[in-house]
């Protein structure tokens, strides 16, 4: 019986969950889903230590600061504009606000990846994003939607003590587990989601 997935090839399931800092413990919100999930690409950022003795690399080492991410997505639902980007609904005309004057909230970015034998769940436990372009194009004969893409930057956050950027389930996750993924985030040292 095979233990690992050979291929990736599908992206869903693609959830927000804002968290709060209160006495250095970490709180997550209930997941929120983002429907309309169309492609995702997250580069590492962190350039590498080196360290130059004796005519050569004397020390090298990996510098982990995260990712820069990139979602496209149909639309983005007007939770998380309130949510995270912190625009505000007048109660009395229902129109979203945006105002110069906020900080975004930072959030959990949680997703699934397609694969050949079981999807691959993940996590991104500190995520900021950036306002997203706001643009369209004129209706043809051939209209495509316009994706949005929302651009965010995936930091280390220091839970239980050490700095973590992402988790992901494997093969040998148990169903209890993997199968509540998207209503808890799941932290380490919990024995499960919180």
């Amino acid at each position: 019986m095979p233990t690992e997935e050979k291929i990736v090839y599908g992206l869903s399931n693609v959830h927000y969950a804002p968290y709060t800092i209160e006495a250095g413990i970490i709180t997550f919100g209930t997941p929120i889903a983002i429907p309309g999930a169309v492609e995702m690409t997250n580069e590492p950022v962190g350039d590498p230590i080196e360290f130059y003795a004796d005519n050569m690399v004397f020390y090298y080492a990996d510098n982990n600061q995260g990712y820069e991410g990139t979602l496209s997505i149909a639309r983005l639902p007007d939770s998380f504009k309130q949510d995270i980007l912190k625009e505000e609904l007048d109660d009395t005309d229902k129109v979203l606000m945006e105002y110069a004057d906020v900080q975004t909230k930072p959030f959990a970015l949680l997703f699934q990846f397609e694969n050949d034998i079981k999807a691959r769940r993940h996590v991104m436990f500190n995520c900021n994003a950036r306002r997203p372009s706001l643009s369209s194009t004129t209706k043809t004969d051939s209209t495509e939607p316009s994706p949005t893409e929302l651009t965010y930057k995936a930091t280390p956050i220091v839970i239980n003590q050490r700095p973590i950027v992402k988790v992901s389930t494997t093969f040998e996750t148990p169903d209890t587990i993997y199968n509540g993924w998207f209503q808890n985030v799941w932290m380490p040292g919990t024995g499960g989601t919180v």
